[in-house]
């Protein structure tokens, strides 16, 4: 049975620090590779044609509606979709190479390992963090509202397989870094409560539930395991929760 034709499909805005390590890690893998690239101000585009991909340009209109606007663009229905901040180990091509060649079943998950400004972690709920990745476009689709996008089959569809390897996701470089993220993922994240009608912040939003994402990860998730940055991650994110609801309520107050 001959070996599916595998599209690789990665949406970018200013990536030039990126891309080339992820289209790298790719070229052993795809047929094809797909660069979806929402009009950077940078070499991006330059480096991702050096590498060999055809480069699509499209505005960003959303993380859902780029997403399955890149996988409308593949030439194959078998897509693996990558972030360009993300790198294949070898062990995790291999895995892809034995899916081409046996493929079943609608799609595959891919564990992603994060490294947090130098330090790879594996705690604290950061790992394996299993993503659906590689699919079948005929039997699924990108979902979600304006955060938190997920890969969905179509009902009646068989669970994904898990795939053996990792994917090494390259996050934050420095904590101000993480911060500055973290600020515009919470103002994303308040306006997705608004659109699904959420209007009240109560004192548990703003008090027990950050101080229950702190504890939940930096303890129960043995987040101190990682050492500096799983304490970072853990006071950061527990301010995250915060400020999502601390910004919904401002909204509501408007």
């Amino acid at each position: 049975m001959p070996a599916v034709p595998l599209s690789v499909v990665i949406i970018t805005f200013n990536e030039e620090d990126n891309i080339a390590r992820c289209l790298e890690a790719v070229r052993a893998v795809a047929d094809e590779v797909v660069v979806v690239d929402s009009f950077s101000t940078d070499a991006t585009v330059e480096i991702s044609r050096q590498w060999g991909a055809r480069v699509v340009q499209h505005a960003f209109e959303g993380y859902v509606q780029q997403k399955n606007f890149a996988t409308a663009q593949a030439r194959y229905d078998h897509v693996l979709q990558l972030d360009a901040d993300e790198v294949l180990t070898e062990e995790l091509r291999q895995s892809i190479r034995q899916a081409k060649q046996h493929w079943h079943g609608a799609g595959y998950t891919v564990a992603r390992l994060t490294n947090y400004c130098g330090t790879w972690v594996r705690h604290g709920g950061w790992y394996p963090d299993r993503k659906l990745r590689l699919y079948d476009r005929r039997l699924g689709q990108w979902e979600g509202l304006l955060l938190h996008e997920r890969y969905e089959l179509a009902i009646g569809q068989p669970a994904p397989v898990p795939l053996v390897g990792d994917v090494l996701h390259y996050s934050y470089n420095s904590v101000e870094q993480h911060v500055q993220q973290l600020n515009r993922f919470t103002s994303i994240a308040a306006d997705e409560l608004w659109l699904r009608g959420r209007r009240r912040v109560s004192v548990f939003h703003l008090l027990l539930k950050p101080w229950w994402k702190f504890v939940h990860g930096y303890f129960l998730r043995r987040g101190f395991l990682d050492g500096f940055a799983g304490l970072s991650i853990a006071m950061i994110s527990a301010w995250g929760v915060f400020l999502k609801f601390a910004k919904l309520k401002t909204k509501a107050s408007a």
